[in-house]
């Protein structure tokens, strides 16, 4: 829902690839995810059906408001529509001790879409997506998706489950909740966090759960088409 500025100093950026460095073989990128069962579709699964793009976006967005050219495209297949860009935090909607003015200057107390009791969705709990408002680029309503439509992301080894809860500008593209972030092992903080690159953005067609609040819906239904996505099932 906001303008999004670039998220990382220099000095940051530095310090988040010591971090990286020091990270540990699976939490790098090498070898599987800590935290997948073992019947778990893979990142590299996922990653492979996703190698080539057959573009659906009229042009290609930008992953920050500072950045001079605009490089993502929008990717679709028969059952999913995808992107591969950064990670900037939202954490917009309900206001909680870790998603504030105080901690992210660009906070609004809203989100696009709501939950099943009508409120802003909670950005610190509840992982989520954030997709670009409609636009001459793209209308991501045109693609089967919505509020509520389940989103697997990916970055290293990790996959985690999700949906869309939220839209943002509509010549940037790259964004997630607080709480997918932190379930990505990606530095959450609205200020300074976020990643750069990397990050692998799958959208599953016509897969809208409800309430849009449940994280197990998103978890289960998003495992499923993960599953049929890659042809397991």
């Amino acid at each position: 829902m906001r303008t999004r500025m670039l998220a990382l100093t220099s000095a940051a950026c530095g310090a988040a690839l010591l971090g990286a460095a020091a990270l540990p073989a699976s939490a790098s990128g090498s070898g599987r995810d800590a935290d997948a069962g073992p019947d778990e579709v893979t990142a590299a699964e996922l990653l492979a059906e996703v190698r080539a793009c057959s573009r659906i976006s009229k042009g290609r967005y930008r992953t920050d408001s500072g950045s001079a050219k605009a490089t993502v495209p929008v990717c679709g297949t028969r059952h999913a529509v995808f992107w591969k860009a950064d990670m900037d935090i939202d954490c917009d909607g309900r206001k909680t001790r870790a998603c504030n003015r105080k901690t992210d200057p660009y906070f609004l107390p809203e989100t696009a879409f709501q939950s099943s009791r009508s409120e802003p969705l909670d950005s610190a709990a509840l992982p989520h997506v954030v997709v670009p408002g409609p636009g001459k680029v793209w209308d991501y309503r045109k693609s089967g998706l919505t509020g509520g439509s389940v989103v697997a992301v990916v970055y290293r080894d990790r996959v985690r489950y999700g949906v869309i809860g939220d839209t943002g500008p509509t010549g940037i593209i790259g964004e997630a909740s607080y709480a997918m972030a932190k379930s990505l092992g990606i530095d959450p903080d609205p200020s300074t966090g976020g990643a750069e690159s990397g990050v692998t953005y799958i959208a599953f067609k016509d897969s809208r759960i409800s309430p849009i609040e449940s994280r197990a819906r998103a978890q289960s239904r998003g495992a499923a088409l993960a599953r049929e996505f890659v042809g397991r099932s």
